[in-house]
């Protein structure tokens, strides 16, 4: 057999993207390839990419491929050619050096070379994140961000207001049925684990097909997120998710910890996920708001944070705070505040601007602005959310974290990876060393091989860490393992050790 190259160049084909996604496809008679890469000389300073399509048959060289997108300055992917061969519907941002531009779904006709924008800011304002063609090609099911929710969509070719079809929880990936009446997709929700499920896009009742975590849910008594929606300035409204104690007694107080979304531009759902279920098992209440900057409340919504880090989405998780202290079951004594990037930051501008939170937990967190401008590889991001550079702007120094040291009292816990280029770990090293300075209780905690995201296999420790510190400071139940034993594989050593002894002296 022949390999070939169909992406031949120097150029990565199709191009990375964070989370996986579409980048490329075959058209139905497999005689075409439409595929996205960027051909920029410069990829840290442009979200710019382009669709390129490329004839299967015969030699393909370098400059066989032709852009079809090149008009367009913006993000260009997620390429999906129609059932019948005429069309390729892709997602497109207008704005270069922007990731959380608006998404937009549009279709290429193959035939007379002409690109139109299905959805547009005044018919569809939130971000489309996938599609799929329905059977005749005449319609397009999408998913997109919207208040806590990514819901399912229909819109005809053509254009018009998308009609939502279909709501529940988190959809995390769909595909259509046959003949187009109906949709099987993975579902889950903050109290509900991953199963997967069909229902008819004209209404109904879903169907559950599968029951892998059946055993799971009878045993852990995962609870599910409750919405609460608290008022903004000029008129918004911020939503806020919370999720009570396991075995929770409406008699009495919890603890509670705030979570930070990163991003920024993105937003909280109604997902499962460990941080959801485990706080909760140990004794806190969990609450996760989509303040300003945060994606499905509009796209002015979501730009508002650009120029404005340290502002108005403080004061927005200021006025979440003040409304959950409130709340009958929460001990508004013991209030914690953690986040991951963006939302390590935020703890760290926080840590200077209020001791209203017993504890302080950041991950992944950017503390001084302009020495992160030099070492993330992704030198658009700050130049269009701090508006430039350290030296032509003033929003480096006016955001940093860095700059309000003298105010830092709260105990904090600290952790980064040092594969991390996102959010570089000497950020976090730099914050811990002024908490030390300040004289305020502190713990770091560097893993040796994490990028921006521990993986699967550290987060048992990530937790750990974070329930010893929560139960510290705040008074949940205490951490399943010692942290120390824990961080030098001993803790379960220990633990097997000890399982063995007893299994001895039973016999």
């Amino acid at each position: 057999k022949v390999v070939k190259d169909l992406t031949p160049g120097k150029w990565e084909s199709p191009i990375f993207e964070l989370g996986g996604g579409r980048g490329f496809d075959f058209s139905p008679d497999g005689k075409e390839l439409c595929y996205a890469s960027s051909h920029d000389e410069h990829p840290a300073q442009t979200t710019n990419a382009d669709l390129w399509i490329v004839p299967i048959d015969g030699e393909v060289k370098a400059d066989t491929a032709v852009n079809i997108t090149a008009a367009n300055k913006g993000w260009d992917g997620e390429p999906l050619y129609s059932p019948d061969g005429s069309s390729i519907a892709f997602i497109s941002q207008a704005t270069p050096a922007y990731e959380s531009d608006l998404k937009r779904l549009a279709v290429y006709d193959r035939r007379s070379k002409s690109i139109d924008y299905v959805t547009t800011r005044a018919s569809f304002d939130d971000m489309v994140e996938d599609m799929r063609w329905t059977h005749d090609s005449r319609s397009l099911v999408f998913q997109a961000d919207r208040r806590g929710r990514n819901p399912l969509f229909r819109v005809p070719k053509s254009g018009g207001k998308p009609a939502q079809v279909l709501v529940h929880g988190t959809i995390g990936g769909f595909e259509l049925t046959p003949d187009g009446q109906g949709v099987v997709y993975m579902r889950r929700s903050v109290g509900e684990p991953p199963e997967i499920f069909a229902a008819m896009l004209a209404g109904g009742e879903p169907k559950r097909l599968t029951t892998q975590n059946a055993d799971l849910e009878a045993e852990v008594d995962f609870r599910p997120a409750e919405e609460i929606w608290v008022d903004g300035e000029a008129g918004y409204k911020i939503q806020c998710f919370v999720v009570k104690p396991h075995g929770f007694d409406p008699k009495r107080k919890y603890p509670l910890i705030l979570n930070v979304h990163g991003g920024p531009q993105s937003q909280w759902t109604d997902s499962f996920r460990g941080d959801w279920q485990v706080y909760p098992a140990k004794g806190y209440v969990v609450a996760f708001a989509n303040p300003t900057g945060s994606n499905g409340f509009g796209q002015d919504y979501c730009d508002a944070i650009g120029g404005d880090y340290g502002g108005r989405v403080y004061r927005d998780l200021m006025k979440v705070s003040d409304a959950l202290e409130k709340l009958d079951y929460v001990d508004a004594q013991r209030m914690g505040v953690m986040g991951w990037s963006y939302g390590g930051y935020m703890s760290m501008w926080i840590e200077g601007h209020t001791n209203r939170f017993k504890c302080n937990a950041a991950m992944m967190g950017i503390f001084d602005l302009p020495s992160w401008y030099g070492s993330t590889e992704e030198l658009w991001f700050p130049e269009h959310d701090q508006k430039g550079t350290p030296w032509t702007s003033d929003q480096y120094a006016r955001w940093s974290p860095s700059n309000f040291v003298k105010e830092f009292k709260t105990p904090a816990l600290v952790i980064s990876g040092e594969l991390d280029y996102r959010c570089p770990y000497t950020q976090s090293l730099s914050y811990f060393t002024a908490l030390q300075k300040m004289g305020v209780p502190s713990r770091l905690v560097i893993l040796p091989n994490s990028g921006h995201w521990p993986s699967w296999t550290e987060m048992a420790f990530y937790y750990d860490v974070h329930l010893d510190f929560f139960h510290r400071w705040l008074g949940g139940e205490p951490a399943p393992y010692d942290v120390t034993q824990m961080s030098r594989n001993l803790a379960f050593e220990k633990s097997d050790k000890h399982e063995k002894a007893e299994k001895t002296e039973k016999k």
